[in-house]
């Protein structure tokens, strides 16, 4: 099977969950024996770098990257007012990537083109123009449930008001652009319900993130109980999250605790949390390797308040065998159990009684591990998983 990828940032070099969810489906496809064309925009965020990429995946996908610049723009968003379009999404279209698309179709058949996320379906005219393969949209977020949420917690009035409009845009968008696929990957259950209930009538199959489990391997020395906070912090949910756990949370751990450390690692640290940090709170900032860091402390926390589908690196954490202590937005989609592989905390009060638990009871976080680490192998092995998504194309395709 021949099979388009786009892509709405380069999968490699793997600088975030994302990245490795696209890579991961690339890999899984072409280690079953298919033949998979990526194509990619790029941005100021996030550069092509074909250097830093195995020569020979580069060989194998024929990577291109097209650049588009994803800025916000005064000009644009006020423009924005005067068309029914999505900011949030038209800033991805470019003519450069549709006459990319245009060409790539006009020399190659494919079976299935594949799309990673709704930023890439303002390229389904050009693909509807140029090709009859079945176009399948691989969801990562339910993105307009996410600004919901950023919306609700916004307290200057302009600037919700703003937010509310572009999320009300957004949400007509993403539910048009739904029904004009031909099939839909979602990344959790949580995700497919939610599509059925909206009115979504395409197909829909729950394809999770999937990982190699061999490619993890937990470090069983880690020394003591320290925390740590893994993600970019460029993404508005991560950012929230972190603040809020900051702001709220932390105050009462380290009065109970006050030796106990916080490590925040990802890149895009800004400056309102690197240069204001609380007693024993440590901003590690990009991580060369992300496996090495969590390696090194025994606790994630994922203090998410907004977001949907799944969090890569809950399955990373699961899968090096980390405690993990997050809120149930963070572990959606997962099907984890509380106090059997992971720790549920929505309120202060709960995280407090979390980490309790771990401070008085030295096993508690090895136990958590282990079994996070069985739950990752039967459930989030990515031949399992690639090949839930193969059916699934040969599905639509009607073989």
């Amino acid at each position: 099977m021949k099979i388009l990828q786009l892509c709405l940032k380069p999968p490699l070099p793997a600088l975030d969950g994302g990245c490795i969810a696209m890579n991961n489906i690339t890999q899984g496809l072409m280690e079953a024996g298919h033949k998979v064309k990526v194509l990619t925009i790029f941005t100021h965020k996030h550069d092509f770098r074909p250097d830093l990429m195995p020569q020979d995946y580069v060989k194998k996908t024929r990577i291109e990257g097209i650049f588009v610049d994803t800025r916000l723009n005064v000009m644009d968003a006020f423009a924005n007012f005067m068309t029914s379009d999505s900011y949030n999404i038209s800033r991805f279209f470019s003519p450069d990537m549709d006459r990319k698309i245009m060409e790539v179709l006009s020399k190659e058949k494919f079976d299935i083109i594949h799309l990673e996320s709704l930023f890439m379906t303002p390229y389904l005219a050009v693909i509807r123009r140029h090709s009859k393969a079945p176009v399948v949209l691989r969801s990562h977020n339910l993105e307009f449930v996410i600004w919901e949420k950023i919306t609700s917690g916004t307290r200057n009035i302009a600037r919700k008001a703003y937010l509310k409009y572009l999320t009300n845009r957004l949400r007509e968008y993403e539910l048009k652009a739904l029904d004009e696929v031909n099939g839909i990957a979602a990344i959790s259950g949580n995700d497919m319900r939610r599509f059925r209930k909206l009115g979504v009538r395409q197909p829909i199959r729950n394809i999770p993130f999937g990982i190699r489990p061999s490619d993890y391997r937990p470090d069983e020395g880690t020394s003591g109980l320290a925390l740590f906070h893994l993600g970019a912090m460029d993404w508005s949910p991560n950012l929230e999250g972190v603040i809020w756990f900051l702001d709220t949370v932390w105050p009462r751990i380290h009065e109970r605790h006050p030796d106990l450390k916080l490590y925040l690692g990802g890149r895009n640290m800004p400056e309102e949390i690197g240069h204001n940090l609380p007693p024993q709170v440590i901003a590690v900032g990009e991580v060369p390797d992300s496996a090495a860091f969590m390696n090194s402390y025994s606790v994630m926390i994922v203090p998410l308040l907004s977001g949907g589908g799944i969090r890569v690196k809950i399955i990373e954490g699961l899968a090096l065998g980390r405690a993990i202590i997050s809120t149930s937005i963070g572990a959606e989609g997962i099907d984890c159990s509380d106090g059997e592989n992971i720790l549920i905390a929505d309120s202060p009060a709960e995280w407090v009684r979390a980490v309790d638990k771990l401070m008085s009871d030295p096993s508690l976080a090895r136990r958590l591990g282990q079994s996070g680490r069985l739950l990752v192998e039967s459930r989030f092995d990515n031949r399992r998983i690639t090949s839930d998504l193969v059916d699934f194309y040969k599905e639509l395709l009607g073989k």
